[in-house]
């Protein structure tokens, strides 16, 4: 699945777990849309910041304690597990369950399920042989302790077919049929074995035996459910059309059709869905929020915003309507906006007292506000929001407290850091989260030593990967790159999936850059490149790379466009963006983007340096002073990711300008 796919698809899911949970679950559904919630944070970060996933497990472990009964939860969590490169956690555990008691089969269930995660895509020919033999091994046996169970044997018909063992995979999806004679996806696999053998006569038999047996909706239903689970929404999306074929008028279907149309990419056929179910309802909200999503998703804000108008004139006072319009005011770069907005539902909504429900809303919206007064740089604000989590629920403290630390370290302010930070500490010593933003914090404070020795003593066995790369972060705030490389290549040992390459490489990439070793570095996001061509965050770097040394600069605004047209509000982008029109020569565009930046990124010093440049070249040299001068003053206080010599370029410059602007008093 695409990034922008998924990033809809966590669009969608508060509030389409919101209608299928009971007031008494409230606990479960907050812990769900905030696991979503991060979930979609660590994508948006590229899987660089480890906080994120980490909440995204505790969130969705905390749902599963929440309500039991959701046993679909077992799946969210084992995706975030190898998302974030935590599987080998889920692995040990299950392993030793399987080890020590060899008859658990939910233990072999959930292991199959994490390994089938684990092997790749299938559909872009990446896939890991490996875990497909180890997902096999777990479905054999469970098929050999319940040889009636015909999901298994289906999994292993799929299986066989990734190792291109055609007898096993049909000797599979008959043993399927033997057990259900009219099992949809028995009857389609066992089709497509044939198809891959190029008996394309008994192919057709098969697929006609499913076209010509009587139609039954609930297959039909249950089929294009388990292709949703699989992860892939275009053969669901094709499984709801012959459903919907069968009940034309059935609005329900129509709406997953749709869906799983989105979330396939296939934007125009879902977008024809949803413009018919608003037409045949004036009052059907959720169409027009649900072509908003979609919009938005291809950055047609304009028609994002008709559509959410609409469904705002429609149910005025509907949250989740509101909650998405904060989420297009925010992409479309009025962050003021978006908060005003915010702030107002919670305002609204207050009470003195609340439903679990209600409790849960209200913590979503409290911590969604605080991440916006953070991306809008305010500060203060965003810190007393976060700690608001604790007021609301106390098991929301550890969190609230490290986020609110985190907050502060952001805005340079390490006093104010580190008196939230050790507080947290003292309260929740082995909270992961709070241990590590403190390690951060005491990284940037020059006590790197300090910070690494504790963070080590988080290395377990199990999410070691995840720790690595914080070392690794740490030891690039001292510029300590050999220890720095060190932690990277113990992360890469231990990464399996793409995602996980993907991040060491990046790490790597940026190390190697400031080693100045140009070469090595643009080899690590040529790596990542052959694996996703469209990582915006690599096209970015690389394009950057080349503007600042002025070189292939034509290739490097083809990337850093491409990275804009993806996230069109990133600062760091939108700078890069500018810089490479100004070793274009195109200085109004330059600017115009530089501002931009700006806008996102006060605090960043290059941006300041970088727009100073653009006005000395338009012979606008007391702007460009300004510019050198709030350049310098972000240098006193700025990350150690920036060195002191291009604060000392700034200076010369600014010295230079001064001179030439005392030349023109006279």
């Amino acid at each position: 699945m695409s990034t922008r796919a998924f990033v809809l698809l966590l669009a969608t899911g508060a509030g389409l777990w919101a209608q299928q949970v009971e007031a008494s679950r409230g606990k479960a559904y907050y812990h769900f849309s905030m696991g979503h919630l991060y979930s979609e944070l660590n994508n948006a970060s590229g899987g660089r910041n480890p906080d994120f996933a980490n909440q995204a497990i505790d969130h969705y472990r905390q749902a599963m304690k929440a309500d039991p009964d959701a046993t679909f939860m077992a799946d969210e969590l084992a995706d975030i597990y190898i998302r974030s490169g935590r599987f080998r956690e889920a692995l040990t555990d299950n392993e030793a369950l399987v080890r020590d008691n060899p008859d658990d089969i939910s233990a072999r269930r959930i292991l199959g399920r994490i390994y089938l995660g684990l092997v790749g895509d299938p559909q872009r020919g990446r896939i890991n042989q490996e875990y497909v033999k180890k997902a096999t091994d777990q479905y054999q046996r469970i098929t050999q302790k319940y040889p009636r169970d015909t999901d298994a044997w289906l999994t292993l018909g799929r299986l066989y077919k990734l190792q291109t063992d055609s007898v096993e995979s049909e000797r599979a999806f008959k043993k399927a049929l033997e057990i259900e004679p009219e099992n949809e996806e028995g009857l389609a696999g066992l089709a497509m074995v044939y198809s891959d053998l190029g008996d394309t006569k008994r192919a057709a038999e098969v697929l006609r035996q499913i076209a010509d047996k009587r139609p039954n909706l609930n297959n039909l239903l249950s089929l294009a459910g388990s292709y949703e689970q699989m992860g892939d929404p275009g053969l669901a999306a094709e499984t709801l059309k012959r459903a919907l074929a069968l009940d034309p008028g059935n609005d329900k279907i129509q709406r997953a059709l749709a869906r799983d149309l989105a979330l396939s990419e296939k934007f125009d056929e879902a977008i024809a869905i949803y413009q018919e179910l608003a037409a045949a309802d004036a009052k059907d909200w959720e169409a027009h929020l649900r072509l908003s999503q979609i919009y938005r998703t291809q950055n047609k804000f304009d028609k994002a915003r008709q559509s959410i108008d609409a469904a705002k004139k429609i149910d005025p006072e509907n949250v989740e309507i509101i909650y998405q319009e904060v989420g297009l005011l925010d992409a479309e770069g009025k962050g003021a906006e978006a908060v005003q907005a915010l702030r107002q539902v919670i305002q609204t909504t207050s009470k003195k007292n609340y439903t679990a429900a209600e409790k849960a809303q209200r913590a979503m919206l409290t911590e969604r506000l605080a991440f916006l007064h953070r991306s809008n740089e305010q500060w203060a604000e965003a810190a007393a929001a976060f700690l608001d989590l604790a007021a609301i629920d106390a098991g929301n403290a550890a969190r609230g407290q490290a986020q609110a630390a985190d907050t502060w370290r952001q805005a340079r302010n390490f006093a104010k850091a580190n008196e939230v930070i050790e507080a947290a500490y003292q309260k929740h010593p082995e909270d992961r989260t709070v241990r590590i933003v403190r390690a951060n914090i005491l990284a940037e404070t020059g006590k790197v030593d300090q910070a690494v020795a504790d963070i080590r003593k988080m290395l377990d066995g199990k999410a070691d990967r995840e720790v690595h790369l914080t070392i690794a972060q740490l030891y690039e705030k001292a510029r300590n790159y050999p220890e720095m490389g060190k932690a990277i290549d113990a992360a890469e040992k231990l990464s399996i999936t793409n995602d996980d390459k993907e991040t060491v490489y990046f790490m790597r990439g940026a190390m190697l850059e400031k080693m100045k070793k140009t070469g090595e570095s643009e080899a690590e996001f040529r790596k990542i490149l052959a694996l996703n061509p469209n990582s915006a965050s690599a096209l970015n770097y690389l394009g950057y790379m080349w503007a600042d040394r002025n070189q292939k600069l034509d290739e490097a605004y083809g990337m850093i466009r491409k990275a804009v047209d993806q996230e069109p509000n990133n600062g760091a982008y939108l700078d890069s963006l500018g810089w490479v029109y100004f070793r274009m020569g195109k200085l109004d565009e330059a600017a115009d983007y530089l501002k931009k930046a700006l806008a996102r990124s006060s605090n960043d010093p290059t941006v300041n340096d970088h727009l100073g440049d653009v006005y000395a070249k338009q012979g606008n040299w007391k702007a460009a002073a300004a510019q050198w001068e709030r350049s310098l003053k972000l240098y006193q206080t700025a990350g150690p990711e920036y060195e002191a010599a291009d604060a000392s370029k700034v200076q010369k410059k600014l010295e230079g300008a001064r001179v030439r602007l005392a030349k023109e008093k006279r």
